[in-house]
C-alpha cells in the first residue's frame, strides 16, 4: 500500500514538473503586439477568455491554468496606459489588457500558433 502511494505521489510529482515547464518566465514588461496580436517575450500568443467578466479578476485557476498559463508579472513590473497588473487567486500577479486577463494555450507548441482560438465552446479569444 505505501508502495502504491509512493509510487502515486512520485508520478504526480513528474506530471506538475513537466507542466510547470509549460509557462512562461514571469515578465517584467507588457506583452507585445506582433502580427495584429498580443504575444510573450518568445512571441506565443497570448488569448482572453469569456468567463473573466469582471475586468481585473482571473476566474482560470487550477486545472484552467494548467492548460492555459497566465501571462505572469515579475517583481517591481508597473503597469500603465491599457496594461494593468491583476492578482490572482493564488497570490500571483498576472498580466491583463484593457483589464481583460491574458493567457497562453498549453497545446501552442510553436511562436505563432493559434489553436486555442474558439476553444470551448468560443470562449477563448486571441488578445488583440
Amino acid at each position: 500500500m505505501l508502495k502504491s502511494i509512493l509510487s502515486t505521489a512520485a508520478a504526480l510529482a513528474v506530471f506538475a514538473a513537466g507542466s510547470a515547464f509549460a509557462a512562461e518566465p514571469a515578465s517584467a514588461t507588457p506583452p507585445a503586439m506582433k502580427n495584429g496580436m498580443l504575444v510573450t517575450a518568445s512571441g506565443m500568443t497570448l488569448y482572453t477568455f469569456d468567463k473573466d467578466a469582471t475586468p481585473g479578476k482571473s476566474v482560470c485557476n487550477g486545472p484552467c491554468a494548467a492548460n492555459w498559463p497566465p501571462a505572469l508579472v515579475a517583481d517591481g513590473a508597473k503597469a500603465s496606459g491599457d496594461w494593468s497588473i491583476i492578482t490572482r487567486d493564488d497570490g500571483l500577479k498576472q498580466w491583463a489588457y484593457k483589464g481583460k486577463p491574458l493567457y497562453a494555450f498549453a497545446k501552442d507548441t510553436k511562436a505563432g500558433d493559434t489553436t486555442g482560438d474558439g476553444f470551448l465552446n468560443g470562449a477563448w479569444h486571441i488578445a488583440k
